[in-house]
């Protein structure tokens, strides 16, 4: 059953590769403009959930609900569509594309949806500044700070004002100043939008900008709302 409020939930999710589960049952869900932690050592799951949640990995079983709508009952095109507009992605490693300005990054998910060059750049710029990276608008990736690539990262995840926020160890290649920095950016503007953030981390430092935790050790989460395989 999901949640009553809940703009994307998990019902009993399986998942394995192989002769190897990665998920056991797992529930979980999200309210909008919520911040939710889900924390654990590598291997316990973490990643696959997200990646189900956000539509790139397909379930063996159970249901994942956005806004009312079956995941599972959406073509590829509609859940591509989702992840263009409505979702956005916030990696370790930023995945900013080389060859292309900053504010060229960060237009792009714009530039996909068909908005034209000018006013995507526009857009862009804006959140550029907000993310305290407006200088470097016309340098690429390899002439800028990893802390300050994942500034644009995050950017480039917010500037469709996507309703949910994936965030995969955003700040796991970063010192611990930048982590912190990037972590403040990022929920600010997240909550400032009321756009729900389903954070994965190993790291307490990060999940302490979450509104709720779920811990994951040996198959097990503290407050159960997600449960992943032993």
């Amino acid at each position: 059953m999901t949640p009553a409020g809940s703009l994307l939930a998990a019902t009993d999710l399986h998942k394995a590769y192989g002769p190897t589960p990665a998920l056991d049952g797992a529930s979980f869900s999200i309210h909008p403009g919520e911040v939710v932690a889900v924390m654990g050592p590598s291997g316990s799951g973490k990643s696959t959930l997200l990646h189900c949640l956000a539509g790139i990995v397909t379930p063996d079983s159970g249901t994942i609900t956005y806004d009312g709508r079956e995941l599972s009952a959406m073509s590829d095109a509609e859940r591509s569509a989702l992840r263009r507009g409505e979702f956005g992605f916030v990696f370790q490693f930023g995945q900013l594309v080389p060859e292309l300005t900053c504010v060229e990054n960060v237009a792009l998910p714009l530039r996909l949806n068909g908005t034209r060059r000018k006013e995507a750049e526009r857009q862009a710029a804006g959140w550029l500044e907000r993310l305290e990276v407006d200088d470097l608008a016309e340098k690429r990736p390899g002439e800028i700070s990893g802390g300050q690539g994942q500034r644009v990262a995050v950017a480039r995840a917010l500037v469709t004002g996507p309703r949910v926020l994936f965030a995969d160890e955003p700040t796991g290649a970063l010192d611990s100043l930048n982590g912190e920095r990037v972590m403040e950016l990022l929920t600010d503007a997240a909550r400032s939008a009321n756009a729900a953030v389903v954070l994965v981390t190993h790291e307490a430092r990060v999940a302490a900008y979450s509104d709720r935790e779920v811990v994951v050790r040996d198959g097990t989460s503290r407050d159960m709302s997600v449960e992943f395989a032993r």
